[in-house]
């Protein structure tokens, strides 16, 4: 018999959707389930995308071409144009539109290491990083958060003795998924002073840049002149648009060596999705009116989940500073155990919760054992349900 990679059989399996199959069966029987364990907003997909989707389908060419591999020149200008709104100046050739963030993320990887080269982590972090780095070969290098500051960044020597001979860049989620932190402008400048000073790439996935809860614009890494050559910024329109079955992404740097070489890649895999690209240029072209919105709404939803875990015995955590999530700790011996037997066993008037157990979202093994994340990406009229639902889980599961 054949057998397969040991990277395959290392590569782990996604958290947010390997209790997919456990939810199916509950639903199967009849029972509500409040999914909280994958960032899917619940909000419409705005009417500018299918409304072009629809008439591309239904007026566009007879034949749908490939696209260019680097993407449609008018989708590019309006990702060019979407980040000037944001102050982050580049150039069409400084742009790559990717199938999703993910392969953003992949293309960046590839680009600067290779295999048994490093990247430096911030754990927990999301949690398809580790998959990624497992398919190409890349050791990641985690830092520990801590959950009693809310995941901010420890001081720079500790970041600094992470970084060995083989250590390529650093990669950075702000705002945070999992943890839901934004980073200061002090540890922004701590990571940019670092990367310069150590000739590191800084890996920039800023997909939440809108997601700020405390009213202040987003800083990106791309303003930082200094190591303009140095940042990859890796982006979506999945949560800010509320396509995530669009599949859009980009990667964008000012390191023509970078693109060139991303381009290779892009080739290989001939092109994005033609009708997709066309759809997103209108949000792309005026996106701050649609996505103000979205922010005083996961306001709101960030506070009744925060409320909600407040009122549960035993909880730790911080007040989510932006993106859609947060990480609890919960009084319970194993949140595998606990999300496993959520979807399994308990019912309070026929309906359960769908968290994310939160060890997968760290690379150090032992760490994360009793939190769950949690996508506060429903209405807060369901958040409130489903709080006082995990509340009677935690106490009944505790009773066993």
């Amino acid at each position: 018999m054949p057998q397969i990679s040991n990277r395959a059989e290392l590569a782990p399996f996604s958290p947010i959707r390997k209790l997919v199959p456990l939810a199916r069966k509950a639903k199967k029987q009849g029972v509500e389930i409040f999914y909280l364990n994958i960032g899917q907003p619940d909000f419409e997909t705005p009417c500018a995308i299918k409304k072009s989707l629809c008439q591309y389908q239904k007026c566009g060419p007879e034949n749908i071409p490939y696209a260019p591999s680097e993407g449609i020149y008018d989708a590019i200008l309006a990702w060019q144009k979407y980040y000037k709104d944001y102050n982050i100046k580049v150039n069409p050739e400084d742009i790559i539109i990717t199938t999703g963030g993910s392969e953003a993320i992949i293309f960046s990887m590839a680009v600067i290491c290779d295999p048994r080269d490093e990247i430096i982590v911030f754990e927990p972090f999301y949690a398809n990083y580790k998959t990624y780095a497992k398919f190409l070969g890349i050791k990641l290098l985690p830092i520990t958060l801590s959950i009693k500051n809310g995941f901010h960044l420890p001081e720079a020597k500790k970041i600094i003795s992470k970084i060995t001979k083989k250590t390529k860049a650093i990669l950075v989620c702000n705002p945070s998924n999992p943890a839901g932190i934004v980073l200061s402008k002090k540890e922004i400048k701590t990571i940019v002073r670092i990367a310069k000073r150590y000739k590191l790439f800084i890996l920039a996935d800023e997909v939440y840049r809108e997601f700020i809860f405390n009213g202040e614009e987003h800083i990106s890494f791309m303003h930082f002149s200094e190591v303009k050559n140095q940042v990859i910024l890796l982006d979506s329109v999945s949560k800010r648009f509320n396509a995530c079955g669009v599949r859009i992404g980009v990667l964008v740097s000012k390191n023509k060596k970078v693109m060139q070489n991303a381009l290779k890649f892009a080739q290989a895999r001939l092109s994005v999705a033609t009708t997709e690209q066309k759809a997103i240029i209108p949000l792309l072209l005026n996106s701050r009116p649609y996505t103000k919105k979205l922010i005083a709404q996961y306001r709101k939803r960030r506070d009744v989940v925060f409320e909600g875990l407040k009122n549960i015995p035993g909880v730790v955590c911080q007040k989510p500073e932006g993106a859609f999530y947060v990480i609890a700790k919960l009084p319970i011996d194993s949140s595998e155990k606990f999300c496993r037997w959520l979807l399994e066993k308990f019912r309070y008037k026929n309906k359960t919760v769908f968290l994310a157990p939160a060890s997968d979202f760290y690379m150090t093994p032992g760490l994360g054992r009793s939190e769950a994340r949690i996508a506060y990406v429903l209405n807060e009229k369901k958040l409130a349900e489903a709080m006082k639902i995990l509340k009677r889980a935690v106490l009944e599961y505790n009773k066993q």
